[in-house]
């Protein structure tokens, strides 16, 4: 049990009291009781001891279908918390995040605190109201691209006036969501104030402005654009970050930005390298780092660039090609500008793990191992901590260390459990891969079956 679980009674008194069985008979029970409704759980009873001690605050929407067909009971009535607020879970009735007014949770940001309100209410069928959401937020995504490539409006002659009250409270709106995107566990949960900017924007952008104006806004559309794929990616929903990245580099083109093109391209390149598709990730790279050039030279910018084209490499099994873009990225701890913030926040922090990674993917283990540990002892994310722990898990199996196999193995799970984040679950994906030779200990079955409970594929 985690150090911060609470035993779930009310399950275990409803297997107990109501239905008078064990937890393989429960497990099995669920899963008959899926097949009814036309669903595949996969149910067993290490996730029913996972759900009575705790380690699951929450099920995935299957089993809250199923346990409700079986008690006609909640959620919360079965002891289990709600669900949260991700993009399959964001209901209609979300109330708009404002300044100075008391919510449930607080976060600073460039122009004071940001207070979210996390009351959700939960929709009737989780499937159907994700696939309303997508399109959607798809159609917002396509009318805001054909505006940004849309001739620029007839406007008066540049004046030189300063921007305008409303021009400056939509750039901090934007800055001060990077801000809550980078504080809270949850990614997901900050999407409806992202769609709700990104429509601000493009009702902005249909109106008649200066040249000027007309190149800010779509500035902000670049930026915003892409922190929307950075919640989508997140969810895995590569395809909609897609989307994103590709109205991003458009908005960022038409305002004549290099630099916020050149981050549209890098994060539109993690789609294929996520799916270890590095041929077509490179080309991306290549038009970043041209773009990054001839940018800010104040901006890491162009490091950025080359250690993202690093993993690429490694992928490619280009060791020495790896190594240059590595040691080219280690160049922003030159640069003497202020720390970057939103929509570029490189800051050389990172170049240890990822350093650790592309040594994984050239079979270095030792040199990997070593990048890893030394990332491990700084202060980290809770998704860079269990990127970490998963990578070192990776080390452990193919080093045939089941413990330490379990040990860091375990500790990614954790933090999965506590972030719901589909970035770690893809990293995790990719750790499973690497249990099967080892399924006869006890603590590795155990581990999987965590995995499986929180919706890691096979």
């Amino acid at each position: 049990m985690t150090a911060d679980a609470k035993p779930n009674n009310v399950i275990r008194d409803v297997r107990e009291a109501q239905f008078r069985m064990s937890r393989t008979e429960f497990a099995r029970h669920v899963n008959a009781t899926a097949s009814t409704l036309g669903e595949n759980t996969g149910c067993t009873p290490r996730l029913i001891a996972a759900w009575e001690r705790g380690e699951v605050a929450s099920p995935r929407p299957v089993y809250e279908r199923v346990l409700h067909k079986l008690t006609g009971r909640s959620l919360t009535d079965l002891g289990f918390s709600p669900r949260r607020a991700t993009i399959s879970t964001v209901a209609v009735t979300v109330r708009r995040a404002t300044y100075g007014r008391t919510r449930t949770r607080t976060a600073t940001g460039h122009g004071g605190p940001i207070h979210i309100d996390n009351a959700f209410v939960q929709e009737p069928d989780s499937g159907t109201l994700e696939d309303m959401i997508r399109r959607e937020f798809l159609r917002l995504v396509s009318v805001t691209g054909a505006i940004v490539a849309l001739p620029q409006p007839v406007a008066p002659p540049e004046t030189g006036a300063a921007p305008t009250e409303d021009m400056r409270e939509r750039s901090t709106l934007n800055a001060d969501l990077w801000s809550v995107y980078g504080l809270t566990s949850t990614k997901q949960s900050v999407y409806p104030l992202v769609r709700e900017q990104l429509a601000s924007l493009t009702s902005a952008l249909r109106g008649g402005q200066r040249a000027s104006d007309h190149r800010e806004l779509c500035g902000m559309v670049g930026d915003i654009a892409q922190l929307a794929g950075e919640v989508w990616f997140d969810a895995n929903r590569y395809t909609e970050a897609a989307q994103c990245y590709l109205l991003a580099g458009d908005a960022s083109k038409e305002a004549g930005d290099r630099d916020l093109w050149a981050c549209a391209l890098v994060r539109h390149s993690f789609v294929s390298l996520y799916a270890r598709q590095y041929e077509e990730a490179l080309p991306l790279l290549e038009a970043a780092a041209a773009l990054a050039r001839n940018g800010d030279g104040e901006l890491p910018t162009r490091h950025w660039v080359a250690s993202v084209r690093a993993q690429v490499l490694a992928g490619l099994g280009d060791a020495d090609g790896c190594n240059r873009a590595l040691d080219e990225a280690a160049g922003v701890q030159d640069l003497t500008g202020p720390a970057p913030s939103g929509w570029l926040r490189f800051t050389g922090d990172r170049l240890a793990e990822e350093r650790g990674a592309a040594y994984i993917s050239l079979g270095r283990l030792d040199l990997a191992e070593q990048a890893l540990t030394r990332a491990l002892r700084e202060p980290l994310s809770p998704r860079r901590q269990g990127s970490v722990l998963t990578d070192l898990a990776v080390i452990g199996a193919r080093r045939k260390d089941i413990d330490r196999l379990v040990s860091h193995g375990t500790g990614a799970v954790d933090v999965a459990y506590r972030t719901r984040s589909g970035y770690m679950i893809q990293k995790l994906h990719g750790l499973r891969s690497h249990l099967t030779p080892y399924v006869s200990d006890r603590r590795v079955r155990e581990l999987s079956d965590r995995m499986t409970a929180l919706g890691v594929r096979t």
